[in-house]
């Protein structure tokens, strides 16, 4: 590629990151689930207060290359990996990517890594400890807030919560279980919680890395407690002793993953997330549920043939329209040396205006005699902008209790 300059030099495309959840991070890392993506540790040191040695690049294809055994003996092959955790991938993608390593661009994603471990885990020993019923009242008997989630019906009977519920339930989880809940279980939880909150910050410094430590390693101080309350159970609701949680060590990367590619909030799946919904869920939806995957190309075929219908009929409207604009144009010159010379009939496409047709109030305004019309005046120009009364308001009459109500203003 050339410079400005006009020299030719040799550029390489780095991999930052790969937006992926724990079990696709782990097929890329070409490791076995029970591994972590990111280092080297194994199931069983899940829980250690520490980081452990990366997984690089050079690390990984060392290990593949160390197997000896006959590629085309699949369930041969397959058990040489076992030993040291490979998923028997024998060409990762990325082995001749130059400025690519897992132990990099795999980064944190807020959704999985968070989100899903706060409802999958913390959400858990809270309700464990406190109780299903106790804890489902203490949300209830919450006030509603504007902007807050509102869990009239308690939370132990949610059902397909997303990460938006997941959110708004972490919002007041440390509040409701003080109280209720041992002292040290609660430090555990609002520990983690002070780490996801502080590791979502769009600017870290060195100081901030620091307190994100520091915030983990509290959680990991007092993460006995949870197991001595007898919070952490399994699905048959007998107590698990071991920190077994891929996630869990998946949080010891973070503060040096900030420093090698950056905040770690802006690699988040929100994006493809609400993609998923547009582009497979609600073509399905419209499915018979057989055969589904073609009718889901269908839709979508169907969808962008409308799409571009409407933008040429949009376009080949604007080209009729234009003739008409340019007439009126002319005729409001004045007003337009007052407001600006504002062009937006370039626009092609009918969602970007409106169907409704805009009056010009300044012209309006201008027009008016002076001393003519009722008064005060209905249309006017104060400085740069123009205004216009309405005779008849959109609420004729009401009580104070109910605009209370209805714009949430409990001090009115």
């Amino acid at each position: 590629m050339s410079n400005p300059l006009g020299n030719n030099c040799y550029c390489f495309t780095p991999l930052v990151s790969c937006i992926v959840d724990t079990p696709e991070a782990c097929t890329i890392a070409c490791v076995r689930g029970k591994t972590s993506p990111v280092t080297l540790a194994d199931y069983t040191q899940f829980g250690d207060p520490f980081l452990h040695q990366p997984q690089t690049k050079a690390t990984a294809l060392e290990q593949i290359r160390a197997i000896d055994c006959n590629t085309e003996d699949l369930e041969a092959y397959l058990n040489a990996c076992a030993e040291p955790c490979l998923s028997g991938v024998q060409k990762p993608f990325w082995q001749d990517w130059l400025l690519s390593d897992p132990a990099d661009f795999l980064t944190p994603e807020a959704l999985h890594h968070w989100y899903h471990q706060f409802y999958d885990h913390d959400f858990c020993w809270c309700v464990q400890a406190v109780g299903k019923q106790e804890i489902d009242y203490h949300f209830l008997i919450l006030h509603p807030i504007t902007g807050y989630h509102h869990f009239k019906q308690g939370i132990t009977a949610l059902k397909q919560v997303t990460g938006r519920t997941q959110r708004d339930l972490q919002r007041y989880m440390v509040a409701v279980i003080i109280g209720a809940a041992p002292p040290g279980l609660i430090r555990a939880v609002r520990a983690l919680m002070d780490f996801q909150y502080l590791a979502q910050a769009p600017i870290v410094d060195e100081d901030g890395c620091l307190t994100i430590e520091a915030a983990l390693a509290e959680f990991h101080e007092y993460k006995e407690c949870i197991t001595t309350a007898g919070a952490r159970r399994g699905e048959k609701g007998h107590i698990i002793e071991h920190w077994q949680i891929p996630k869990l060590e998946l949080l010891q990367s973070i503060p040096s993953s900030i420093q090698k590619v950056g905040a770690v909030i802006q690699w988040s799946t929100d994006t493809t997330e609400r993609a998923h919904i547009d582009l497979i869920k609600k073509p399905c939806s419209a499915s018979n549920n057989k055969d589904y995957k073609a009718q889901i190309c269908r839709f979508l075929d169907r969808a962008e043939k409308c799409r571009s219908f409407s933008l040429a009929t949009s376009i080949r409207e604007n080209e009729f329209g234009r003739v008409t604009m340019d007439a009126s144009r002319e005729e409001d010159e004045d007003v337009e040396e007052l407001v600006g010379e504002e062009d937006d009939s370039d626009l092609p496409f009918e969602q970007w205006r409106s169907s409704r047709p805009m009056t010009d109030y300044f012209s309006t305004s201008l027009r008016q005699e002076p001393g003519v019309g009722p008064q005060p005046c209905r249309t006017f120009i104060e400085g740069p902008t123009a205004f216009h009364l309405n005779y008849d308001p959109s609420v004729g009459s009401t009580n104070i209790d109910e605009v209370t109500e209805t714009y949430g203003l409990s001090d009115l």
